[in-house]
């Protein structure tokens, strides 16, 4: 039996047969007006372990509404651009990189979350490595995902899920290796896993998980640090895209 495939048009497509509706008699009797318009923005949250510790970047505001609180980095979407637009926009923004791990969340609007409007969120995280991140200034800070100032708007929920989602991910897939250098050895990586899930995992588990799931592939280099026993390293086979 054939599998069947809905026919999916181009957005190029889809967006000259809207300009074309937008000609018709029945366009120009439309009233938009009828209906309640709210706002939308695009929130960040972005992760990045440094120092042993799973950090996001917040955002210190210095002006209403909750000023002096701390937030997520973000901002209302602009009036031709895509969700996904503004969400590479900000980061972009903030942090000065773009090739990295960005997903949508979730959407957040409930009716009295923002004081200004109604304003309904998206929100999205991403996975940098600390060494492609510029470094915390007197506005902008990396925070402990453990050690978190009183923040604005309802950010707690949204970084609550995000890491919630980050967990459940890194069990499932191999998205730790955008946290990780090139090379690795397993004892990094599991350190990674730690920090991450905010656990200790048994060593011998640990390694029989990602060996066995063919997510990791053996170089044939060695780490060596001091006097201890050289370590093999290994690093991530991005073919394989689930443990």
């Amino acid at each position: 039996m054939e599998v069947s495939e809905i026919p999916v048009r181009t957005l190029a497509e889809i967006e000259a047969q809207v300009e074309a509706e937008k000609q018709s008699k029945e366009a120009r009797e439309y009233d938009p007006s009828r209906f309640y318009h709210p706002a939308v923005t695009v929130d960040l949250v972005i992760f990045t372990l440094s120092e042993r510790d799973l950090q996001v970047l917040l955002i210190h505001r210095d002006h209403w509404p909750f000023k002096g609180r701390w937030a997520l980095p973000g901002g209302f979407v602009q009036e031709k651009e895509a969700l996904s637009q503004a969400a590479h926009r900000q980061l972009q923004e903030e942090t000065g990189v773009s090739e990295v791990f960005l997903e949508q969340l979730h959407t957040f609007g409930h009716p009295h979350r923002d004081p200004r409007m109604r304003v309904v969120t998206v929100a999205y995280y991403a996975l940098v490595p600390a060494d492609k991140l510029p470094p915390s200034t007197e506005g902008v800070r990396w925070w402990s995902i453990y050690q978190l100032p009183e923040l604005a708007f309802d950010h707690d929920r949204i970084l609550d899920l995000a890491l919630n989602r980050l967990r459940r991910k890194i069990m499932d897939t191999n998205v730790a290796f955008q946290f990780m250098p090139e090379k690795f050895t397993l004892t990094q990586l599991q350190r990674t896993y730690e920090i991450v899930l905010g656990r200790v995992l048994d060593k011998r588990n640990f390694r029989k998980k990602v060996l066995g799931s063919g997510g990791v592939k053996e170089t044939d280099e060695l780490h060596l640090q001091g006097r201890h026993r050289p370590a093999r390293l290994y690093q991530f086979d991005l073919d394989a895209r689930d443990f």
